[in-house]
């Protein structure tokens, strides 16, 4: 199921494409920074993350949040796996799910409303919440993780730097074509309702996917070379998704990642990584895609396989 708020109503919708069978995701609405120049300035306990742990935008604050070591400077409240009618549910009767700790919310709508009583749009994951001022902060993964590389680094002495000066240019290139055709093409691709559309998700798709087998090939260790930067991690969380879901449930089904000889062991290689393996949840994340969207697995079946050896 869908639905998003409407002048601070929530309205159920029942798919996730536009009459023209495309599926288009929406700006996010809050894209304020923390800095010690601004309204928000870098505290500890101040802010908290709303996550899903089977959404691949959320993933990423997750990773840069032990990437960085943020882990006892903002908390964490995690949804339930199912988004089912009023979207995102603050509920704590699934293994890995935290309900809402701040507030006692049952939705994550209720946050988006106690920030702007009158909010129109899409309620999606990551949420940074200040807590001090009760209002969202940023709703835009790719802020966020940009907050994260930097913005705490006089608290915690962490001063490495995933999107460095020098790289900066590469590291845009890149993450315009991942975003564009692999982050958003596996859903353009399983939310199709037209033939056309989804052809027209599917090939850019795995040309890019080959793109990036040909940019491993040359024994680089990550995507601009032996530097880990954001861009690495941007696309990894989609990859570790790739076999288990967007395979089979969003049809993405020209080759599994597994055939791939450069970007299967990378995606291996960094899983392993102390900052990452305890942020990947497969049981959220298949309990989320496949129960969550009955236009596409309308009897909502969760499969019990593909057996990912790297798991």
């Amino acid at each position: 199921m869908a639905g998003y708020l409407k002048n601070g109503r929530w309205v159920e919708i029942n798919k996730f494409a536009d009459d023209d069978g495309e599926f288009k995701r929406q700006e996010t609405s809050f894209r304020n920074f923390i800095s010690n120049d601004g309204d928000f300035k870098p505290e500890k306990d101040r802010y908290h993350l709303y996550v899903s742990y089977a959404c691949p935008w959320a993933h990423r604050a997750l990773i840069f949040r032990l990437l960085k070591n943020l882990e006892n400077y903002i908390s964490v409240s995690v949804v339930h796996p199912h988004m089912l009618d009023n979207g995102w549910e603050l509920d704590a009767n699934f293994a890995g799910s935290t309900g809402d700790n701040l507030y006692g919310y049952n939705y994550l709508h209720e946050i988006y409303t106690k920030a702007k009583p009158d909010y129109t749009g899409k309620v999606t994951v990551p949420v940074l919440w200040d807590k001090n001022t009760e209002t969202i902060v940023n709703n835009e993964s790719a802020d966020i993780i940009r907050i994260f590389n930097s913005g705490f680094n006089e608290l915690t002495g962490n001063t490495d730097n995933y999107y460095p000066d020098h790289l900066r240019g590469e590291i845009d290139d890149i993450n315009a074509r991942v975003y564009d055709t692999i982050n958003n093409g596996v859903y353009k691709a399983g939310f199709a309702t037209k033939q056309s559309v989804y052809e027209d998700a599917f090939n850019p798709l795995f040309d890019s996917l080959d793109w990036i087998e040909d940019i491993l090939s040359d024994g680089r260790q990550y995507l601009c070379g032996d530097v880990l930067t954001e861009a690495d991690i941007r696309l990894l969380t989609t990859l570790l998704r790739f076999d288990a879901v967007y395979h089979t449930h969003f049809m993405c089904n020209k080759h599994q990642l597994r055939g791939y000889k450069h970007i299967h062991p990378y995606m291996i290689r960094l899983y392993n990584m102390d900052f990452v393996k305890p942020t990947v949840h497969m049981d959220h994340i298949k309990h989320h895609y496949y129960y969550s969207h009955p236009s596409v697995n309308p009897n909502q079946i969760i499969p019990i396989g593909p057996k990912l050896d790297w798991l």
